[in-house]
C-alpha cells in the first residue's frame, strides 16, 4: 500500500512539471524532490501546491518540490521509474505550455478578502524576484558545494543517530557486547566521509567521479603518517572534509587540462595516472596541511565565539538564518557544521540555527489568532504547521509570513530570541550540538549532544523552542500586522463570493497593501 501511495503521488506530480520529456535531472535531499527542468514554463505550480502530499515548491536553480522527510526518498525512485518508463514506451516532445502568468508577475492589489491563493502567488513572485537578484556568479557557486554535501545527510543522520543510542548505552551500562558494534556503525562512515565528499566534489565540476574519490581517500590513508614535509608530519584525516573538497576540485582541473592535451589513442592510460599522481602530490605537500589550519581555524572560532559572546552571537544567528533559508544559501553552511562534527562529534551551530524555525512557528500562529474570519489562509497555516514544528519552514515562509511582509521580520525577531537563549547557555559552560545536520526543530532531539549530559542538553534546547515561539508568536500579533492590512485580511473570502465582489477599496498611491 505505501508503494502505492508513494507511485501515485509521484504520477500525480509528473503531468504538472511538463511530462518525462521536460525533465533533465532528477535528486532528492533531506525534504525536496530537485528536477532539472528544459522548460520552466510548463510547470502547473498552484495545481501542485494543490496536491495532498506536497508541502511547497521553491523555485531555484533546480525546480524543488518539497515533500517532507521519509516521503521524498520514497517517492523519488518512484517518480524516476515513472519517467524512465514513460520514455522507453512513447517518447515524444513536450506537449504546449498551458496558459501560465510570468514567473515574476505579481497580482493586482486585491479588491477582495485576500486569500491563501494569493499569498502564495505573492509568495512565487517574491520567490522569482529573489532568484533573478541572487543568481550571481558567488551565490551560485556556494550552492555548488552545498550540492557536494547534501546527498550525505542521509548517511549522517543515520550515523548520528546511532551514536547518540551508543553514547546513551554507554553511560547506562546496557549491552557492553554491542556498544562497540555500534559505535563501528556510528564512526565508519564518518571515518571515510572525505572519500564521499571527494567523489561528490568530482561529479559536481564535471570530472570523473571516481578520480576524485581516489584523490581524496589520500587524506584518511593511515599511511600518510609516515610522510614529513615542512618539518612536519602528517596526520590521517588532516584537513578533512575541505582537504577534500579541495582535492578533488584540483583533480577535477587536471584530469580536464589532461583531455584537452594528451593524445586519444593513450588518455585512457595517461590521464588517470596524471589525474591522482599530480593531484595527489599537491594534496600530499600542501593541501591537507592548509585545510588541517582552516578546519582548526573554524573549530576554535566557533567555541571562542559562543564560550565569550554566546547570547550575542545567538541573537544574530538566530535572527538572520530566516533570510538566507529563503534565499537557500543556509546550505552553505553544511561543511562548516560537517568539519565541527569531523573534530569534536557535534556542530554547535545547528541548535542555534534551529530556532529560526521556532520563530517562524510562532509567528504563524499569531496570524491564525489574528485573523479569525479568513478561513483560506488559517487552513493554510494548519496544513503547514505540522512540517513547521518538524523544522520545514519552506511552506509556512512562502505561503504566510513572506507575502505578508511584516510577520517574516517578526518571525525572525522570534529566531533570535531562541537563538540567544541557546547562546546564553554556551556562554555558561553548558556547550551542546548536533551530531548529524539536516533535521531541525523537533526533529532535532534525537541528535542533540554535549558535554553536560542528555537532561540539560535536551531542557535547553526544548527552552529555546518555546522562547522562539513565544517570542514570534507575541511579536507577530502585536506588532505584524498594520490597521489596513488587519481590515484587509481579517474577512471570510468564502463569504464575499456567496454575497457578490465587494467594492475595491482605494489604496494610497505610494504604499501597497501587501509589500514586506
Amino acid at each position: 500500500m505505501a508503494t502505492d501511495k508513494n507511485r501515485a503521488t509521484a504520477a500525480a506530480i509528473l503531468p504538472l512539471v511538463g511530462g518525462p520529456d521536460n525533465i533533465s535531472s532528477i535528486a532528492h535531499c533531506m525534504t525536496r524532490l530537485r528536477i532539472g527542468l528544459h522548460d520552466r514554463t510548463l510547470v502547473q505550480d498552484e495545481a501542485l501546491k494543490a496536491l495532498p502530499a506536497v508541502l511547497g515548491v521553491v523555485d531555484d536553480d533546480t525546480y524543488q518540490i518539497v515533500l517532507g522527510p521519509g516521503a521524498v526518498a520514497r517517492v523519488t525512485p518512484e517518480f524516476e521509474a515513472l519517467v524512465a518508463e514513460a520514455r522507453a514506451t512513447a517518447p515524444a516532445p513536450p506537449n504546449p505550455a498551458p496558459p501560465a502568468s510570468p514567473a515574476g508577475a505579481t497580482a493586482p492589489p486585491p479588491s477582495h478578502p485576500v486569500t491563501a491563493d494569493e499569498l502564495a502567488a505573492q509568495g512565487a513572485a517574491l520567490k522569482a524576484a529573489r532568484k533573478e537578484r541572487n543568481a550571481t556568479p558567488f551565490k551560485l557557486f556556494l550552492r555548488r558545494i552545498a550540492n557536494i554535501f547534501v546527498p550525505l545527510i542521509p548517511a549522517l543522520i543515520g550515523c548520528g543517530i546511532i551514536a547518540g543510542l551508543n553514547g546513551f548505552m554507554t553511560n547506562m551500562g546496557w549491552l557492553p557486547t554491542v556498544v562497540p558494534a555500534l559505535a563501528a556503525m556510528a564512526s565508519g562512515f564518518m571515518s571515510l566521509i572525505a572519500v564521499f565528499v571527494g567523489y561528490n566534489t568530482a561529479k559536481e565540476f564535471g570530472g570523473t567521479p571516481i578520480l576524485g574519490g581516489a584523490v581524496a581517500a589520500i587524506i584518511v590513508f593511515p599511511g600518510v603518517a609516515k610522510i614529513t614535509a615542512f618539518g612536519m608530519t602528517l596526520a590521517p584525516g588532516q584537513g578533512g572534509v575541505l582537504g577534500a573538497l579541495g582535492a578533488a576540485f584540483l583533480a577535477v582541473q587536471v584530469e580536464k587540462w589532461c583531455h584537452r592535451w594528451v593524445p586519444e589513442a593513450v588518455d585512457v592510460l595517461v590521464t588517470p595516472t596524471l589525474t591522482v599522481l599530480l593531484s595527489g602530490l599537491v594534496t600530499l605537500f600542501g593541501l591537507m596541511f592548509l585545510a588541517g589550519e582552516v578546519s582548526q581555524a573554524i573549530g576554535t572560532f566557533a567555541d571562542r565565539l559562543l564560550a565569550t559572546g554566546g547570547a550575542f552571537a545567538g541573537l544574530v544567528l538566530g535572527g538572520l538564518f530566516l533570510p538566507l533559508v529563503m534565499l537557500g544559501l543556509h546550505q552553505a553552511l553544511i561543511p562548516i557544521h560537517t568539519t565541527l562534527i569531523e573534530q569534536s562529534g557535534y556542530t554547535v551551530l545547528l541548535p542555534i540555527l534551529a530556532m529560526a524555525g521556532a520563530g517562524q512557528v510562532g509567528a504563524a500562529i499569531a496570524v491564525y489568532y489574528r485573523l479569525p474570519r479568513n478561513g483560506s489562509i488559517r487552513a493554510t497555516i494548519k496544513s503547514a504547521l505540522p512540517a513547521g514544528f518538524l523544522g520545514i519552514g519552506e511552506p509556512l515562509i512562502y505561503g504566510v509570513s513572506l507575502p505578508l511582509g511584516r510577520p517574516f521580520v517578526t518571525a525572525c525577531v522570534g529566531g533570535a530570541a531562541g537563538g540567544a537563549f541557546v547562546g546564553l547557555f554556551n556562554q555558561l559552560g553548558t556547550a551542546f550540538g548536533s551530531t548529524a545536520i539536516g533535521p531541525s526543530g523537533w526533529a532535532l532531539f534525537p541528535l542533540l549532544d554535549g558535554r553536560s549530559g542528555m537532561g540539560a542538553t535536551v531542557a535547553i534546547y526544548a527552552g529555546g523552542l518555546l522562547v522562539g515561539y513565544l517570542v514570534g508568536f507575541a511579536a507577530t500579533y502585536f506588532f505584524g500586522f498594520t490597521g489596513p492590512m488587519l481590515a484587509e485580511l481579517n474577512a471570510d473570502p468564502d463569504t464575499v463570493v456567496a454575497t457578490g465582489p465587494e467594492p475595491a477599496r482605494p489604496q494610497p498611491a505610494d504604499t501597497p497593501a501587501f509589500t514586506p
